[in-house]
């Protein structure tokens, strides 16, 4: 995990497969890594996974042996993490989670004593000491940290979310996919505590099905069986959403941004009158906010980013194709509250999803992801820039060219839009190739 010249902090925390890379002696000191300098206390959750339980314990472990207690919340979302760790007055939470990741795959992240994922700064402060390894702050007697239970995590979690809602959601039919991950039971909770008539599925983890052919990054699942009904789906940590119209067709994170957007411009309540979009916005998206007179503040690809652009200008709104949305308290994303907001609109304006979201025609866009041996070595691949070039001057005002390394796998990201889907697919299967010939 500790490759010389490579951080080990990505995008969205510390990525590897279960138990191969991301092992419990790593996972240790990690904690031992991240308790060395702070005092308090630090609450942990996870997701449905089946090494979660396994790689918790042992980031608690290595807490522990730096003296800082630990509150294990079990199985809950992300976002309900970052809200109980600023509620609760910790030092750090952290989540064990790989999100929209296959099952294999697990994580860790952590979030600040406000609620929001940790600055690149704090997190490259928790490296280097991981770096400089042994020996180890070891509390000794009662100095060590305890292991304590939040039995009711979850309820103050949902008690709270259904006390933002403004309407009841008496009448409204909703199906949910909570991807066999954290939402399983969360959502379900929330929205019959609100009075919707709800359908689950993909609410039965066995700690290997989560993110399989469901959830957030596979849409088309809840698609066939919405059956009418505004659909809700969440990734395996359920900090992103992808919602469902009346017809079956999925509604992106640019969809709903848009939507939102419009809805708060109307209220007197988009602060700035700005969004923070990211690089993957569509251009779509980008074209209906100028036809709406807002502005558009590009962050990098990255909800902790679009967060710092929010907080930098003050904004309210702002959020990721991928279904990452951040609103007015400027702390994290949650799929959850994504999701009470979507439906705030729908209720204030009586109009159904599939009719909301004619404010903005998408582009065509085709994305490719190329595994490579070394994703760093994309920013000195100097033939693959020049053809990069020579394709966004190909498609003009009429379509865009993103390539980029992803920063929780080892790809490269290859993104086209253009007017036609044939179009797009051409110029991305140019540039894989591009890719390939420079990166292996």
């Amino acid at each position: 995990m500790l490759e010389e010249g490579r951080r080990l902090f990505g995008t969205d925390g510390v990525r590897g497969k279960a138990n191969t890379e991301l092992t419990p002696e790593f996972v240790m000191d990690l904690g031992r890594a991240a308790a060395d300098g702070i005092t308090g206390q630090v609450l942990v959750g996870r997701d449905t996974r089946r090494s979660g339980p396994m790689l918790s314990e042992a980031l608690m472990s290595g807490l522990q042996s730096g003296g800082i207690d630990t509150v294990d919340v079990g199985i809950i979302p992300t976002g309900a993490v970052s809200y109980l760790g600023r509620s609760t007055a910790t030092s750090y939470s952290a989540v064990i989670s790989a999100s929209h990741n296959p099952a294999d795959d697990n994580g860790v992240k952590f979030f600040g004593a406000d609620g929001s994922k940790l600055s690149d700064e704090r997190e490259d402060m928790i490296e280097t000491r991981l770096r400089q390894g042994a020996p180890w702050k070891a509390a000794r007697g009662a100095s060590v940290g305890i292991h304590q239970v939040m039995a009711d995590g979850l309820d103050r979690y949902v008690d709270y979310l259904a006390t933002t809602m403004p309407y009841t959601l008496v009448g409204v039919e909703i199906a949910l996919d909570c991807a066999n991950g954290s939402a399983f039971m969360a959502a379900p909770r929330l929205f019959e505590k609100l009075k919707a008539t709800v359908d689950v599925h993909f609410d039965a983890p066995d700690g290997l099905n989560i993110n399989d052919r469901c959830g957030a990054t596979h849409p088309e699942a809840l698609a066939r069986l919405a059956d009418g009904k505004l659909g809700l789906a969440f990734d395996g940590d359920a900090d992103r959403l992808i919602a469902i119209d009346e017809a079956g067709i999925p509604a992106n994170g640019d969809v709903l941004m848009a939507i939102m957007a419009r809805h708060l411009k109307e209220k007197g309540e988009l602060a700035g009158n700005t969004v923070v979009a990211t690089k993957m916005s569509n251009l779509g998206f980008r074209r209906a906010m100028e036809d709406l007179d807002i502005d558009v503040l590009e962050a990098e690809i990255g909800d902790r980013y679009v967060l710092e652009a929010m907080r930098a200008e003050r904004l309210s709104l702002g959020g990721e194709q991928s279904g990452h949305m951040i609103f007015e308290d400027r702390t994290t994303g949650d799929g959850l509250v994504t999701a009470l907001r979507l439906l705030e609109v729908v209720a204030a304006t009586g109009l159904p999803l599939a009719e909301l979201r004619t404010i903005m025609t998408e582009y065509p866009q085709v994305l490719r992801n190329v595994t490579v041996p070394d994703r760093a070595a994309l920013e000195g691949a100097d033939a693959l820039w020049s053809a990069v070039e020579d394709a966004s001057a190909e498609l003009g005002d009429d379509g865009r060219v993103l390539v980029r390394a992803s920063g929780t796998e080892p790809v490269v990201r290859v993104m086209v839009e253009a007017e036609t889907s044939t179009k797009a697919a051409e110029v991305a299967d140019g540039l894989v190739a591009a890719v390939r010939a420079e990166l292996g």
